[in-house]
């Protein structure tokens, strides 16, 4: 057991994406620049409650993860730590995170942040994991929705910009996860996990990429049509998402599956260049 191990609970890299894509939901709110401290302090508190809601799907699925290849060097699963230490850190982050959102913050953004810690951790992983081939469709809403978490914390109200973020990843999470679950689809088939590849089969799920990475360009390119954001916005977005287009198309006639991992990392590199990408724009804008 050591730092490494607790840290590993928490699902970092996944994390990260939300914290950042928070933060930008947050940097897009003049308030933030009126209050720095304390958005930063919302965003820690947001952080360790990802982390809590990480934490207790490792918690949940502590036995199925030790018969896949991807999940059986996790720390509940090798062993590194134990069922009570995992739970006690868990509440530890919740209490912490939970306690930074409503002091420096407000209550609407606790309450959203309530609502994906639960839907994730105990709808999502207990239930709809297992029920559905649209589990990651619909589990999809939690980790949506850290923008309007992020721009909630600082102005405490909701408004469009940051609700179209949310149907961006809320778009983007399908194409982004079957390439893996079709990569490791004999995985997911031994656990009893209704994967949509297994459900309905490789290429109606690849279809069905095409279908959403489609949906998403037309999401992704409704700021600018709103005049909510400008014309580094409207190039950049439209060159990702034309390329992730490609990538799923080129993904149907991938008789081999060779494209799955390439398309999974990139949708990752996709969704930090087009948080980045709204944020210069609206530096640009205001600035400019």
């Amino acid at each position: 057991m050591n730092l490494t191990s607790f840290i590993s609970l928490c699902k970092p890299k996944i994390v990260l994406l939300l914290t950042v894509t928070a933060l930008v939901g947050m940097l897009l709110a003049v308030e933030f620049y009126s209050n720095i401290f304390n958005s930063l302090v919302s965003l820690l508190g947001f952080t360790f409650l990802a982390a809590s809601s990480a934490a207790l799907n490792q918690i949940f699925d502590r036995e199925s993860d030790k018969n896949m290849a991807r999940t059986k060097e996790r720390p509940l699963a090798s062993g590194d730590i134990s069922l009570v230490q995992a739970l006690t850190f868990t509440a530890i982050l919740l209490f912490v995170g939970s306690s930074l959102l409503l002091y420096f913050s407000n209550l609407l953004t606790l309450l959203i942040t309530t609502f994906g810690f639960i839907f994730y951790s105990l709808v999502y992983t207990i239930y709809l994991k297992w029920a559905t081939p649209q589990n990651i469709v619909i589990g999809g809403l939690s980790g949506a929705l850290p923008p309007l978490i992020g721009w909630t914390a600082v102005t405490n109200e909701v408004s469009l910009l940051p609700l179209i973020l949310v149907l961006v990843i809320f778009l983007w999470t399908p194409p982004h996860f079957w390439p893996l679950a079709i990569d490791r689809i004999d995985e997911y088939k031994k656990e009893g996990v209704p994967m949509m590849p297994i459900a309905k089969g490789v290429t109606r799920t690849k279809k069905e990429m095409i279908v959403y990475a489609i949906l998403l360009l037309g999401a992704s390119l409704s700021p600018f049509f709103y005049g909510l954001t400008g014309y580094f916005y409207l190039f950049s977005t439209t060159a990702l998402n034309l390329y992730f287009i490609y990538l799923c198309v080129a993904y149907l006639n991938d008789k081999n599956n060779e494209l799955s991992m390439k398309i999974f990392n990139f949708s990752v590199q996709y969704m930090l260049l087009f948080f980045l990408a709204t944020y210069v724009d609206f530096l640009i804008k205001l600035y400019v």
